[in-house]
């Protein structure tokens, strides 16, 4: 004989949000599989977790997996001037770990797109083999209070976006001795917006 069960009501929502402990990965599809998995071992320093000829997942940390990609064949090109994601942005604990990773790069032939202190951070953009933009970035400020301060300065106003910098003159400066701290702080600049450097 069936059991029957009086219909559950659904317990009330927690008035109280919260939010997620960490962030974890990001899946990329993609008809260049193993290019972009060379790409982003490459880049991370990242080991598989996983890997066949249809998926992959990488990882840099503790995460058993911080990047993942699914070979699709024949995807298209990614068309310009569409909504989408813009970049994902990966963290160095210091400067010289970001500009020693540049140089590590640089070696291999993989360069900057943009090079560019925003004020809060330093960060240099790259150019995945699909197209997709990477930021690696080290924090200026010490506290994230600190860095949120910024977004409410006459200079953030002027100039939301950043000032250029030349990575290659920004280590140098970091090997000779200089102050990473002073090295950080965003130069004074002019009226800048985001059609200028193509962050749009």
């Amino acid at each position: 004989m069936a059991t029957t069960h009086a219909p559950v009501t659904p317990a009330p929502a927690s008035s109280t949000m919260v939010s997620p402990s960490r962030f974890a990965h990001v899946v990329f599809r993609t008809s260049r599989f193993a290019e972009m998995v060379a790409w982003y071992k490459m880049v991370l320093n990242a080991t598989p977790a996983f890997e066949n000829e249809g998926i992959a997942f990488v990882a840099y940390d503790e995460e058993h997996h911080r990047v993942a990609f699914i070979n699709i064949p024949g995807l298209g090109e990614q068309p310009d001037g569409i909504a989408g994601v813009h970049h994902v942005a990966f963290t160095y604990d210091r400067l010289g770990d970001l500009l020693d990773n540049y140089a590590r790069l640089r070696d291999r032939g993989i360069l900057p797109l943009l090079s560019i202190n925003h004020g809060p951070t330093t960060s240099l953009y790259y150019g995945d083999p699909d197209g997709n933009q990477v930021e690696f970035q080290v924090d200026n400020y010490a506290t994230v209070e600190d860095a949120a301060e910024f977004f409410f300065t006459d200079a953030f106003a002027i100039n939301p976006i950043g000032v250029n910098f030349d990575p290659e003159t920004l280590r140098a400066r970091l090997l000779a001795g200089e102050d990473e701290a002073a090295l950080k702080l965003r130069p004074t600049s002019g009226a800048r917006g985001v059609d200028e450097i193509g962050l749009r």
